[in-house]
């Protein structure tokens, strides 16, 4: 590797643009909800051999670990959702969660697993609130009961705030979870028609206000900016109304255009409206930055904020670092010991796998050389601020350096600030950070290749 990056070597998919305002027009469109880095796949007559090589290996162990469970079911199908993948009923819940408790003890007897205290704990789907209350209260208690954690664990239940009511509530809370997630996208009851969300604003804004009332547990909540309907007043109104609710943390996300969606088949049979470009978009994410400031909310990501210490986030904050994440259940992913895993997406592979008491390993990669400094680079421009010294720690050569050129560049075109050892990013730079993230690890990859 050169002592510094070439810039006539990268495309301007990387570099972006010179433009008088960098929040509308640096790059052509965000394309991607993370960033991603490369793997080497691994034939699937060596899951076995590679999955028990990596649980076995209890010596040079990550600083934090998490455990991931994954329900794969929903009552209905969010328009602008690419990860669907069953509905709901009672009897193919109550089959999953049967297979889904073998898997969980499994994977808690491992060598691995009582090695050392998981940090967070999340439990995503899909829509885990369309277990029962009992077994939400179950899957909690022997999560607590088979797992090492740590005595501040945050263990969050995501889900919706549907059917979510006090006895939900109050045996989530016996099962011991601490942090839960609910993903409203908007309260405005016109737009949520429009995304499948069941509830009309008034029902939300009520239970979201009793739960956060409660005081028994950090109340977070999702919004989406960018949706069908959603007009800049109607997002402004989404922010009063979280803010109305008392809940203690908040993310904002963008609407990403993936095909495959029923959004996007109903756009194109003119059954709704186009959602907001991505003009629009940022300056619906300048307003979300400029409220949170305006009221004083602690930010904890280039998205998320917190109303009060209560909300850490932890586990969305790991997730994006080197931390080592235990998969369980249909469709859920992880890494240990430099190895992914992606489990079966669907329920009958992965409970006959329960059945023959193999592992439901779908696809597994070796993680390459560089994936921890990836990882550190899109954590870092998830928080806002890419650190030097945390990057040597990562890389045998000084990697910021050898980036300065582009840093200048990216500082030129009004995305980021360059000052000593820190990399931070402007407004620009935030509304566009996992492209940013993206462009470091694709021009590092680029001179990878050209040395080998």
């Amino acid at each position: 590797m050169n002592k510094q990056i070439n810039l006539h070597h990268l495309p301007n998919s990387i570099l972006g643009k010179n433009t008088p305002d960098p929040l509308l027009y640096s790059f052509q469109r965000k394309s991607a909800a993370h960033a991603g880095s490369g793997a080497i796949p691994i034939q699937a007559p060596y899951f076995t051999e590679r999955f028990d090589t990596a649980l076995s290996e209890t010596i040079e162990l990550s600083d934090h670990r998490c455990l991931y469970v994954h329900i794969p079911f929903c009552r209905v199908r969010c328009t602008y959702c690419n990860f669907f993948q069953h509905a709901s009923s009672k009897t193919l819940v109550a089959d999953y969660f049967d297979a889904l408790m073998v898997e969980l003890k499994w994977k808690a007897q491992l060598a691995w697993t009582q090695s050392a205290p998981f940090h967070a704990v999340y439990i995503g789907g899909g829509t885990p609130t369309d277990l029962t209350a009992d077994q939400i209260e179950q899957l909690g208690k022997a999560i607590r009961r088979y797992f090492p954690l740590t005595t501040d664990c945050e263990i969050t239940l995501e889900g919706r705030i549907n059917r979510f009511d006090e006895e939900m509530f109050d045996k989530s809370l016996e099962g011991g979870f601490n942090r839960f997630s609910f993903g409203v996208q908007s309260f405005n009851t016109k737009v949520r028609r429009s995304a499948k969300r069941l509830d009309d604003k008034e029902y939300v804004l009520r239970r979201i206000q009793e739960l956060s009332q409660s005081n028994q547990a950090p109340i977070v909540v999702d919004l989406l900016y960018g949706l069908p309907y959603q007009t800049p007043e109607i997002w402004q109104q989404d922010l009063e109304d979280f803010l109305e609710t008392g809940a203690h943390g908040v993310d904002l996300y963008q609407l990403i255009e993936m095909g495959g969606t029923p959004m996007k088949g109903m756009i194109e049979q003119g059954k709704l409206p186009e959602p907001a470009s991505t003009e629009e978009k940022a300056y619906m994410y300048k307003y979300g930055v400029d409220f949170m400031n305006q009221h004083h909310l602690r930010r904890l990501s280039v998205n998320h904020w917190a109303r009060d210490n209560r909300e850490r986030s932890i586990y969305n904050s790991l997730a994006k670092t080197t931390a080592e994440v235990l998969p369980v259940g249909c469709g859920a992913g992880g890494n240990v010991g430099g190895v992914g895993i992606m489990q079966h997406r669907t329920l009958n592979a992965y409970i006959d796998s329960i059945k023959a008491n193999q592992m439901p390993i779908a696809m597994m990669t070796q993680s390459a050389a560089s994936a921890g400094l990836f990882s550190m680079i899109k954590a870092g421009f998830d928080r806002g601020v890419l650190s030097r010294q945390l990057l040597l720690q990562h890389a045998p050569q000084d990697i910021f350096q050898y980036l300065m050129p582009l840093f200048k560049h990216w500082q030129k075109n009004g995305l980021v600030m360059v000052n000593d050892d820190y990399l931070s990013l402007t407004l620009a730079g935030e509304f566009w950070a996992v492209t940013l993230a993206q462009g470091v690890i694709s021009a590092l990859s680029q001179a990878d290749q050209k040395a080998a």
